[in-house]
């Protein structure tokens, strides 16, 4: 299986303060990769610039064969809306919106007509445990709810990759658990391959991969399915 994204040699400095010091990864088409480290390791920043949202300083990131760090602006928003998704730790979603509407938002965007854009948008409510909340505004929400609308917003679009920095942050463990189960298993069976970070190992465990970051460079990588089947076969 091919890699769908790639960042090479990734540097980014922030003044005197270096982020990423030529960190490399890559992501499997279709694979669960989670990415921890220590608070300041410069996990978030590798996110980001993977995801075309920080131009590095210095390195490559490639999407299947495109290179993606040289894109102009416009071509850099419409290859975000079209083949990212991203769900973040606080959802923002648009509080005037109905929930149908943020997640037909980026279908709108690309130029859907506002009808067809909705009711795309409202198949993915069964799924997600959300039906009959589709003209709830945000603030009629709880925060599990408005996390699941966040994810059918970035898997509506039935992405290539979908970010997502922190998604469980705000939600207590069991809520957190039901959203990384959902988000985990419909990315799965879109073939989407997710780029997550996490401070949670927890969390992380429901992944494919875990890679490890400290300061800006990958540390340590392993399968969380593997090292449960070593762990199981000593005890």
């Amino acid at each position: 299986m091919s890699d769908v994204l790639a960042g090479y040699g990734l540097v980014k400095k922030y003044g005197p303060t270096t982020a990423l010091a030529g960190a490399e990864v890559a992501v499997r088409a279709g694979e669960l990769l989670a990415i921890m480290g220590p608070s300041g390791s410069g996990k978030s920043t590798l996110l980001h610039v993977l995801a075309g949202v920080i131009r590095p300083d210095d390195g490559r990131v490639m999407l299947g064969e495109e290179r993606i760090d040289r894109l102009g602006e416009n071509r850099l928003s419409a290859l975000r809306r079209d083949r990212f998704g991203f769900v973040f730790q606080s959802g923002q979603l648009l509080p005037e919106l109905p929930a149908e509407e943020n997640v037909a938002l980026p279908l709108m965007l690309s130029g859907m007509r506002r009808r067809d854009a909705v009711a795309r948008a409202r198949r993915w409510f069964g799924p997600l445990g959300l039906d009959g909340l589709e003209r709830r505004r945000p603030g009629q929400l709880s925060g599990g709810q408005a996390q699941r609308v966040a994810i059918a917003r970035a898997l509506v679009v039935e992405p290539d990759v979908v970010f997502a920095d922190e998604p469980t942050g705000a939600l207590d463990q069991a809520t957190g658990e039901e959203v990384i189960r959902l988000l985990t298993t419909v990315s799965r069976s879109l073939g989407s391959a997710l780029v997550m970070v996490t401070h949670d190992a927890g969390v992380a465990a429901h992944c494919d991969r875990i890679v490890q970051v400290r300061d800006g460079h990958i540390v340590d990588e392993w399968h969380p399915a593997a090292a449960a089947a070593r762990n199981g076969a000593t005890r």
